[in-house]
């Protein structure tokens, strides 16, 4: 597989949201606002980035045994970077997303590139793999964010746009549910009429 394929297979293809329906509790939990969601994202994006590089690296020197162990410690490395610089340069992203970064360590789209990809590829491929399948997962949070905000409260990254409340629907839980089963679908219907 091409590295511009391994790059470009987390957007549409293999978007570990719309199409993989990996890591929903954050993305539902997250995405009440187009900030949030894209904030998640980005933060995610830089631990896949990170822990998929340094797991190719490293991959030949770990033993079968503590493999996964091993790349869970280096998955909360890059998480414990991107916690702190959240704090120290985005707070008030900081405390919208609360304990959602911390458990990125935990994110099964994180761990799975590390075990499906990183530790058999080299490390410009998982790089690049990490890159792509980051930028898709922020990308579909962005989205997801921005249709939450703009239906439950007329605004797009805090800037009012319709005046009023919205529906209230879009801002609670259930809401999240509702958007994100419509993108999937809307994904679906365009994944099968390119086949």
């Amino acid at each position: 597989m091409s590295n511009l394929s391994n790059f470009t297979k987390g957007f549409i293809r293999e978007n570990p949201i719309l199409v993989l329906i990996l890591g929903t509790c954050p993305t539902l939990a997250t995405t009440s606002s187009a900030i949030n969601g894209l904030g998640m994202g980005l933060a995610t994006t830089f631990v896949l980035i990170g822990s998929n590089s340094v797991v190719s690296m490293v991959s030949s020197q770990i033993p079968d045994k503590v493999r996964i162990p091993a790349y869970v410690v280096i998955i909360a490395t890059f998480v414990t970077i991107v916690d702190l610089l959240m704090q120290a340069y985005t707070p008030a992203l900081y405390d919208q997303l609360g304990i959602f970064i911390p458990l990125i360590v935990v994110n099964c789209i994180v761990l799975g590139r590390a075990e499906a990809f990183a530790n058999k590829n080299t490390v410009f491929s998982s790089f690049l793999d990490g890159l792509g399948m980051g930028l898709g997962f922020a990308l579909a949070l962005g989205i997801l964010g921005s249709i939450r905000e703009i239906l439950g409260s007329g605004s797009i990254f805090g800037f009012k746009f319709i005046p009023g409340d919205g529906i209230l629907l879009f801002v609670l839980a259930p809401g999240a549910f509702i958007a994100l089963g419509y993108l999937i679908a809307i994904v679906n219907k365009f994944k099968t009429k390119t086949k």
